[in-house]
């Protein structure tokens, strides 16, 4: 029989998701020194500022789960689509609810709550849904979500995609740019919504929509947005990695003016403790600051050339996106770790930089644990599929 030629790897994706890995520990490593009693202001300015430097990291992993289902899409059977599903659900689901039950028990534990409390079960059960014990396993819900419905949302994008891909590329180009101004337009209006009026209207309901809304931070819709970018970029690769290197000047000067605005923003409403909940993904502002520092990162990843043989660095983000999702799962736990020897510290005015060791340390940790478990049997189940599927291409050849 003869093989299906596969698609090219891009290479910068990967990169990426070690960048985004990257940011998201040092966001949540922010998190855990700035509420600190004991911290001093410039601190606390300084750690508020570079928190938003962290914000496309989430979003990004999105975007890139998008991309790559989107530029590997094969229309399938209803009982093929069914088998992908259950991969995925192997692959993603199965290590969040280890994970799941890991956090749990920690936290139970340090909580001094004896595990077979009354309502033991119940509470176990709502971390399957809406993880509170590990904090960002949220994402986990969230994105799965988007996997099962993708077979639907492939079907009807490779119906709408000849229209945007007909003709010359600058009609491609004008005609996908204003799909994506008035996708990103609803999406804007989404978010100010969700920022502005959702918790007003909340109260208002009851039973599931309720419910919907006061969680609605794990709900694919929220980041739509990020899906179709997601599915633009896979589909006209060569177009998009250009639209990146050619605007990269310009968006240098959105991200840096964005930038400001939030850390202004943020200093402006805050007080006297920060409070980086203003800054939340689900913010009009948030949200074209991440667009504008996920462009400007894919447009720096690809100088000077897209088909530039990568150097040490861009290597070294290529093995962290490998082994991102096992240490992505593990990560906070490594975290709490370190937090338990740091709060009985003294800092005064070293928050900043014990955040800063702290930040390589779980990041260094999180990492070489999710290669150790991805080379053991079964590690698949802890951290994921990347170390079974590197295997596997090495026994092929990595055909």
């Amino acid at each position: 029989m003869e093989k299906t030629l596969s698609k090219p790897r891009i290479e910068e994706w990967t990169e990426l998701r070690g960048l985004a890995f990257l940011a998201i520990v040092l966001q949540h490593t922010i998190g855990e020194y700035i509420y600190r009693a004991d911290i001093q202001m410039p601190d606390s300015v300084m750690l508020g500022i570079i928190y938003h430097l962290t914000r496309f990291g989430t979003p990004t992993y999105a975007f890139l789960s998008a991309a790559l289902l989107f530029y590997n899409y094969k229309s399938r059977p209803a009982a093929e689509n069914v088998r992908w599903l259950g991969k995925r659900f192997e692959d993603i689901y199965v290590p969040f609810m280890v994970w799941a039950v890991i956090y749990w028990v920690v936290s139970r534990s340090w909580s001094d709550i004896p595990l077979t409390a009354p309502g033991w079960w119940q509470s176990l059960l709502r971390e399957m849904i809406i993880p509170v014990s590990g904090y960002h396993l949220w994402f986990v819900v969230m994105i799965f979500q988007f996997y099962i419905l993708f077979p639907l949302l492939g079907r009807v994008w490779n119906r709408i995609k000849p229209f945007f891909l007909k003709g010359n590329g600058t009609g491609n180009a004008v005609r996908t740019g204003i799909m994506l101004g008035v996708v990103g337009a609803a999406y804007a209006l989404l978010m100010h919504w969700s920022y502005y009026d959702m918790s007003a209207w909340q109260s208002g309901l009851a039973g599931p929509l309720q419910f919907l809304l006061q969680h609605r931070t794990y709900i694919c819709v929220m980041y739509f947005f990020y899906f179709v970018l997601g599915a633009v970029c896979a589909s006209m690769i060569r177009s998009w990695r250009e639209f990146a290197r050619q605007t990269l000047p310009w968006n240098a000067v959105v991200f840096l003016f964005l930038f400001t605005m939030m850390g202004y923003t943020l200093l402006r409403q805050s007080g006297d403790v920060m409070n980086l909940n203003i800054s939340t993904y689900l913010k009009p502002s948030t949200f074209l600051l991440i667009v504008s520092q996920m462009l400007l990162l894919y447009g720096l990843l690809l100088r000077p050339h897209p088909e530039a043989a990568p150097g040490r660095f861009r290597r070294m983000l290529a093995w962290m996106g490998k082994y991102s999702f096992g240490a992505y799962l593990c990560h906070a736990l490594l975290l709490y770790g370190v937090a338990y020897f740091t709060r009985s510290l003294p800092l005064q005015n070293l928050h900043l930089a014990a955040t800063g060791v702290s930040f390589v340390i779980v990041a260094c940790a999180a990492l070489g644990l999710s290669k150790v478990l991805s080379s053991l049997p079964g590690g698949h189940w802890i951290v994921g599929a990347s170390g079974r599927r590197r295997r596997k291409e090495a026994s092929s050849g990595g055909k």
